[in-house]
């Protein structure tokens, strides 16, 4: 069953909306999962899709990590959009505007003809359209590689979207306050110098840069 958790600090910024958190965990490129292995606590970024109600992450199937979330390991995945620099009228004032999002849960191993499938997911995530362009894994590939699956049923999410406040110290400050808009851009394609001249650019390429 679904648990929404409320964040102990600033609950004022928690968000309970699933649609907000979807479109958070689609929009983000790269994720950080923990894990607390024999050794210590170990954070590492990842790459990862969302498959309907569930993360799905890849790796090899050597590591110790990958192993260890796979035999069961309790994890906490996270993702933060940071849309603005909050400019306050004193450097207490001064931060970001923010989305972040905390998942917490059990991850399962996905094999068989699932695991081609979550693979093809994960690389339409990143370019769509792009696994229709290319050939399919070789058995080789998946054997070496490990899918896991982390459900979203236990998660956290925080928004921050407010305007720096006033100089509680000094009301009629003059200093300048507002946000800065952080946005990311996509540059030109950087075509591999081994390809043949004559090698046009693929439609998931010039879609992703529309």
């Amino acid at each position: 069953m679904a648990r929404t958790l409320k964040p102990s600090r600033h609950s004022n910024r928690a968000a309970t909306d699933r649609d907000a958190l979807n479109d958070l965990l689609d929009e983000v490129l790269i994720g950080y999962i923990g894990i607390s292995l024999d050794e210590g606590p170990l954070v590492l970024p990842v790459s990862f899709a969302r498959d309907g109600d569930r993360i799905l992450f890849h790796g090899s199937v050597g590591s110790h990590r990958m192993r260890a979330l796979a035999a069961g390991a309790h994890a906490c995945f996270t993702v933060t959009s940071v849309d603005g620099l909050t400019v306050g009228r004193t450097s207490f004032g001064t931060g970001m505007q923010y989305r972040s999002g905390v998942l917490f849960g059990a991850c399962t191993q996905i094999e068989g003809a699932d695991k081609a499938a979550a693979l093809e997911l994960y690389t339409d995530r990143y370019l769509p359209g792009r696994s229709a362009e290319v050939r399919a894994s070789t058995k080789k590939e998946l054997l070496a590689t490990m899918v896991l699956a982390l459900p979203i049923t236990e998660w956290s999410m925080k928004v921050d979207v407010d305007l720096p406040g006033p100089d509680s110290e000094n009301p009629d400050s003059d200093a300048w306050a507002g946000v800065i808009p952080l946005f990311q851009g996509v540059g030109d394609p950087v075509p591999n110098p081994e390809l043949r001249a004559e090698t046009p650019l693929p439609e998931s390429v010039r879609g992703f840069m529309q």
